[in-house]
């Protein structure tokens, strides 16, 4: 049986639960191809399957290899897939229930993948997949963002928030973005109008009568958030479903987001975007694979300027 190394788990927990181990190492099944992984990402999500959060939507099969997010190369190609060849660069998501890519080789369906732009490495279309999807569904399918809106976005310079800023900006929308003092600047960067600082300014004294909140962070911050919104306005939420009665309270609507599938639709969306130059992913920190337990503990830490990537090929 042909191995490879990945990071897996055997029960839920903390982050020592998780293991660098050998593995067996995946087929392309028909319809798949199988990819030799260059670089992945940490995301909330996948601290959330790791402490058994997530048990609820799915039970996985143990021992379960973390991780989402896929950048690398195609090794093989399942029966039936036309659309890709060996060599090929790409970049695609995982889905709930099915090995992750904390791994150096992931078989994915063919539709879930797509080329890589070529104007980004593996390092930074490895940053991209999980936080487009969310972004894209809260900002583009749910709320419809239009030219001349206001969007206020929270953690406006973690990972879901800076490429939700740049979505909106991309959209034609008026960006207020919540950060730290260490991050006003880059916000300015990424685009946003209006940059708070929220350790010294209560943001809604600033963004008032917006279209569109885009929470991530839930509790008292989406809280204060219903009295940003103009009537008819929309909470949306990443972290914690709106309560129905503060958005009749506020005339408002409240959705929670989900990065759910068709997965390669957006990812072509954004691929468009980040070859016209309106959609760069930021990366603050790459780490061996081996050390994706530390990676995770970093982004649950808070203060995350973007992503943090681990490379998995040199």
């Amino acid at each position: 049986m042909a191995t490879m190394k990945a990071v897996r788990i055997s029960t839920f927990g903390g982050f020592e639960t998780m293991s660098y181990q050998v593995a067996p190492r995946p087929e392309a099944g028909e319809g798949q191809v199988l990819i030799r992984v260059q670089a992945t990402s940490v995301n909330p999500v996948d601290n959330a399957i790791r402490a058994g959060y997530m048990a609820g939507f799915f039970t996985p099969d143990f021992p379960y290899t973390l991780g989402m997010d896929v950048a690398g190369t195609v090794d093989a190609v399942g029966q039936g897939v036309k659309n890709f060849s060996p060599g090929d660069a790409v970049f695609g998501r995982t889905e709930l229930g099915r090995d992750g890519s904390y791994a150096e080789f992931v078989a994915l369906p063919a539709d879930d993948v797509v080329a890589i732009p070529h104007s980004l490495n593996f390092i930074q279309a490895a940053a991209l997949p999980h936080v487009s999807l969310t972004a894209w569904r809260g900002l583009v399918d749910t709320a419809n963002l239009q030219a001349g809106q206001k969007v206020l976005i929270h953690a406006a310079a973690g990972g879901v928030g800076h490429i939700a800023v740049q979505l909106a900006k991309a959209r034609g929308a008026f960006v207020y973005g919540t950060a730290s003092t260490r991050n006003q600047d880059f916000l300015q960067q990424l685009g946003a109008d209006q940059p708070i600082d929220y350790t010294t300014t209560r943001f809604e004294e600033i963004a008032q009568d917006v279209d569109v909140v885009f929470d991530t962070i839930g509790g008292e911050t989406q809280e204060r958030s219903w009295k940003t919104l103009k009537p008819g306005g929309i909470m949306l939420s990443v972290i914690q479903a709106p309560s129905e009665e503060l958005a009749a309270q506020f005339d408002c609507r409240g959705t929670l987001v989900m990065a759910m599938p068709p997965i390669a639709p957006v990812l072509r969306e954004i691929s468009a975007l980040v070859e016209a130059g309106e959609i760069k992913p930021y990366v603050s920190q790459v780490m061996p694979l081996a050390q994706a337990a530390k990676a995770q503990e970093l982004l649950m830490g808070g203060h995350t300027r973007g992503k943090i990537v681990l490379q998995v090929a040199g």
